[in-house]
């Protein structure tokens, strides 16, 4: 009995570490989920040439020296949100980064490379704009804080975002040791103190992928008096788009 006995916790051992390899291997599979760009009439295609990889930006062009920047969600065409975004910034040129492996990019997505491409396209644009307003959704808010934190960014609009993927892993995957496995923390509330832009926060009020209290604790990071938290009611975290969602964006204009 004992051998058998301890066969079994050998064989739940192996089976325990064979699961953690697996979760270590295959977390950016579980994290990025790539998407095709669909076509948008009225835009242009610009290319980030960086480290051998070829970085797409979908570009609606506007006179004038304000820009906008946007960095979607983890399994978003980013030309999906044009249509809100030039409703409530018309007088701006819209940039929508596609991130690496996504959109026809070439390379692999990872946070590290995430926001290298995102510095690399403000320090761009930041060239012909000298007004430039970023906003960051789900995932891409952990990109735009990042950049927000380094640059000198002219206002920043982060949608439906996290204090932290780290923390959000460990609460889905309670079982694991989620804080030595995951590469790609995207720590937000790390850098939010270094943000001086000001700051709108929107949340969706029925979000069901991040809890409302994720949001909160990001937004207490900031120093006082730059970030307000609003809130789109009913919404949940992919339906936020609507009448009072175009409605806060049009007020984050400077």
């Amino acid at each position: 009995m004992k051998r058998i006995a301890m066969t079994m916790v050998a064989t739940l051992v192996l089976v325990y570490v064979g699961l953690c390899a697996a979760l270590f291997f295959l977390q950016r599979s579980l994290m990025y989920f790539p998407q095709p760009a669909s076509a948008v009439a009225g835009t242009k295609s610009m290319v980030l040439s960086i480290d051998d990889v070829n970085v797409q930006v979908t570009v609606r062009a506007s006179d004038g020296t304000k820009a906008l920047l946007y960095f979607g969600g983890n399994g978003e065409d980013v030309n999906w949100s044009l249509g809100d975004l030039a409703v409530a910034f018309p007088d701006r040129s819209i940039y929508l980064m596609h991130y690496r492996s996504y959109g026809g990019s070439t390379g692999k997505p990872s946070e590290r490379a995430l926001v290298a491409d995102a510095l690399s396209l403000f320090d761009e644009v930041h060239q012909h704009h000298d007004d430039v307003v970023v906003v960051g959704r789900s995932l891409g808010s952990g990109v735009a804080i990042q950049l927000a934190s380094q640059r000198a960014v002219s206002r920043l609009v982060l949608v439906t975002p996290y204090d932290s993927v780290l923390n959000l892993a460990v609460r889905q995957f309670p079982y694991f040791p989620v804080r030595w496995l995951l590469l790609d923390k995207f720590e937000s509330w790390r850098y939010a103190p270094a943000v001086t832009a000001p700051t709108l926060i929107i949340a969706a009020g029925d979000d069901e992928v991040i809890p409302r209290a994720s949001t909160e604790a990001l937004a207490a990071h900031f120093q006082a008096g730059v970030a307000t938290l609003n809130v789109v009611a009913g919404a949940g975290h992919n339906s936020i788009s609507g009448p009072e969602y175009a409605r806060m964006l049009a007020e984050a204009q400077p």
